[in-house]
């Protein structure tokens, strides 16, 4: 059943990758609704499955990888694990665009930055090149770009990383999506680049109405600019609500660690930074309980045996054996 109103529904998506000696499962289980017009903060640690939920999403999972049978990705109710790719290419970069994490890798260097756009233009509408060219020109003065009439004409290594990672963005945005992905779209970024990149999104998702889903391992950006932030641990999504209620009240030990491990304004300089023992397990060898068991400072026996139901508690759901005594269990549907 697909949810009212919903743009986006990850149901049990499971991303795994072949690799000879052992099967990698990078994705494992995701279950995410991102709703028009909202920004989805997908937070963790690197090996926690941000990116490749978003590859998966676009349909960029390439051998050894594969989406595996059952997992469901619902766009405005379409399953897109059953879509052949002559479809998937007639989406991606239509009505789903994905911006990457390193601007100087996503452009090609022996092209203008206007003919890659022009490129994506003509490829999903169809108008002339002079119109792919007028709109080029209008999308990167939409995004900011300075003399966008001269600068359609430079070559990537011309601008800066500010200028080319809008660029990018001008070019996720050539076909007006309904969904933009933003894998850490900041982080090759200076700290006052990277503020204006932020601000940039916020003010494209209000003009345009898109929904956003931000790839980030800063909690700092997803309180700036998120409304729903979904915290990702061992390929699983362990906990998600209203960003105000994640940050202010988190449920999951994972989360409550991120959250102390962030400077705070006013602290004593020579106090130690709080962190998380231990490192994420091996996406090869997930234990057969909690995957956050081994780093928990709560852990219980049962968090070693048996992996944790998602339950309810006040406007968050997260996955942890701490929380079954006071919550309500988590309503899903498979059909």
């Amino acid at each position: 059943m697909t949810e009212l109103g919903a743009l986006l529904e990850l149901r049990d998506l499971r991303t795994y990758f072949y690799t000879g000696d052992a099967v990698a499962k990078a994705v494992d289980g995701v279950n995410l609704t991102i709703h028009p017009g909202r920004i989805m903060g997908v937070v963790g640690e690197s090996g926690s499955g941000k990116s490749v939920t978003g590859a998966s999403i676009m349909g960029l999972i390439q051998r050894p990888g594969r989406i595996e049978p059952g997992s469901r990705i619902l766009f405005k109710g379409r399953d897109l694990v059953r879509e052949d790719e002559r479809t998937l290419r007639g989406l991606r970069g239509n009505e789903i665009a994905m911006i990457f994490q390193e601007p100087m890798t996503s452009l090609n260097p022996v092209f203008t930055v206007g003919e890659q756009i022009i490129e994506n233009l003509q490829l999903h509408r169809r108008i002339s090149r002079r119109a792919a060219r007028e709109r080029a020109v209008e999308l990167m003065r939409l995004v900011g770009i300075p003399a966008p009439e001269k600068r359609v004409d430079s070559y990537p290594h011309e601008l800066s990383g500010g200028m080319r990672q809008r660029v990018v963005i001008a070019m996720a945005l050539t076909c007006d999506p309904s969904l933009l992905i933003a894998d850490e779209p900041t982080t090759a970024l200076d700290v006052t680049i990277q503020a204006q990149i932020l601000e940039l999104i916020v003010k494209l998702r209000q003009e345009l109405g898109m929904a956003v889903m931000f790839v980030t391992h800063d909690l700092g950006v997803v309180a700036e600019i998120c409304d729903e932030v979904a915290v990702m641990y061992g390929g699983q999504v362990v906990e998600t609500g209203p960003v105000k209620q994640v940050l202010s009240a988190p449920r999951h030990p994972y989360t409550r660690g991120l959250m102390a491990c962030i400077p705070r304004l006013g602290m004593d300089r020579n106090m130690r930074l709080s962190s998380i023992p231990g490192i994420v397990p091996s996406s090869k060898l997930w234990p057969a309980g909690c995957r956050f068991a081994n780093r928990c400072p709560q852990a219980m026996a049962r968090c070693r045996d048996a992996a944790p139901p998602q339950v309810r508690s006040g406007e968050n759901e997260a996955s942890c054996w701490l929380l079954v005594s006071d919550a309500a269990p988590v309503e899903t549907s498979d059909g």
